[in-house]
Order: structure tokens, then sequence, then C-alpha cells
């Protein structure tokens, strides 16, 4: 896609309801779209159109969302996908991102939730080439991650992490440059979990930037946006 183009996105979903008021509102938010029903008319339609990103619903007829995904990235196809699921957790987000989606929304969403999740996609895609969610090593500056081995190294020492703070870390690096608010790391984290406020989250981040020498007031990784949230404002690369 280049940068004076409209971004064209596909937008797939087997509820016409859904299917024209998301196409409608996507246009008047600035991008091209085109549509379909089923898993298997997105397959064709990626072929024959080259879009620049897909919304794909996960409940659908003939081919569900997940086993057109699945087509997809088995093709070594790696144009950015955004699931729609319709059950919350950290077990479905986790599903969602190995079969290599690049984001997903839980059902029923803010329609300017998908707009600001298919202009966050859009900044970090890279043509051709795999999402930061699909690899299982990252790294930025002296911090790596392996995501596999769910460990973090700071100037080449294991960091003493709890899980939460690296599965933080793990969708900062995942999403750089993009705002992420407490509510979206209760839901990418905690997901089920119950009892859990935004307070633990605070003190999560206090444990992170410790482990990374980051300095909340000269931040070098993770900046605090003020009444927002945060944002991963270092270079994330790929080692494997």
């Amino acid at each position: 896609m280049k940068q004076e183009e409209t971004p064209l996105i596909l937008l797939v979903d087997d509820e016409e309801s859904i299917l024209s008021t998301l196409k409608m509102f996507l246009e008047l938010s600035g991008f091209e779209i085109i549509t379909a029903r089923t898993g298997l008319e997105a397959l064709d339609k990626v072929q024959a159109h080259r879009p620049d990103l897909v919304v794909l619903d996960v409940l659908m007829p003939q081919l569900d969302g997940r086993g057109a995904l699945r087509q997809l990235r088995q093709r070594n196809d790696w144009t950015p996908v955004i699931l729609l699921t319709q059950v919350a957790g950290t077990a479905e987000r986790v599903m969602a991102i190995e079969e290599g989606a690049d984001d997903y929304l839980n059902k029923p969403f803010d329609p300017q939730e998908l707009v600001a999740r298919i202009r966050a996609v859009l900044r970090r895609a890279q043509s051709g080439k795999r999402p930061l969610q699909s690899t299982r090593r990252l790294k930025s500056g002296y911090v790596e991650l392996d995501r596999s081995a769910r460990r973090v190294f700071v100037r080449g020492q294991e960091a003493p992490l709890t899980p939460k703070s690296v599965s933080i870390l793990e969708h900062f690096m995942t999403h750089p440059d993009e705002l992420i608010t407490r509510e979206r790391l209760l839901d990418v984290v905690w997901g089920w979990e119950s009892g859990v406020g935004e307070r633990v989250v605070d003190t999560r981040m206090v444990e992170l930037r410790r482990a990374l020498q980051d300095d909340s007031s000269a931040p070098r990784f993770i900046e605090t946006v003020p009444n927002a949230g945060y944002r991963f404002i270092a270079p994330v690369e790929v080692i494997s």
C-alpha cells in the first residue's frame, strides 16, 4: 500500500446487517471496502484484490474465519488480519494470535475501536512479512523477549519478571507505537479473571519498568500517555 492510496479493506461476515453497517462506517472513516460472506469467498477475494487488511469474522458457514486464516498463512500470505471473535478471555486471544492474526476484537464492539485497530495494524504492517505476533523472539535495544519460553533478557541477563509482566511486555512489543489503555491490558493479560482492577496494572507496570531499567520521566521503552494509557516507543526487530 502506498502512503497516498486509500487502504483497501476486505470485510468478511455472514450477517448482512453487520456487513452493511460496518461497510458504511468504514467507508466514512476513509477506507475502501470490499466484502465477503464466507471464508471461501474471502480467500478468493484476497487473491484477486490483494487487500491491505482483512477484517475476518470467526463464525461463518462453509469455512470459518480461523480456517480461512490458517489457509492464508499456509500459503505464506501475510496480509494483516483482524479476527472478530465472540468469546472473551486470554485463551481466545492466544488462539487468535497463534493462528496468525495480527489483532482480534470481541463482539459486540464499538466501530470506532475497530477503526483504531485497523489503523494501528496498518501502521505496523510490513508488506509480505510475518506480523510481530507470529514470531518467536523479539528485540528492542538491550531488551530481548523469548515469547515461546516466556523469558525476558535485559543486557544479556534474564530479568526476574512475573508471568503477567511478561505478558504485558509481549503485548507492548507486538504493538509498538500504539496507544494501549489499561482496560486493553486488563482484557489481554487478565481476561476472564474476576475482581481485577486497574491498580493491578499499575503495580505490574512498576515492576516492568524497574526490570527494563526504564525511567518513566524520560522513558526509553514505555511512555505514559496522561489520562489514556501507555505506548511502547522503541523500535522492535524480529530475531526469529
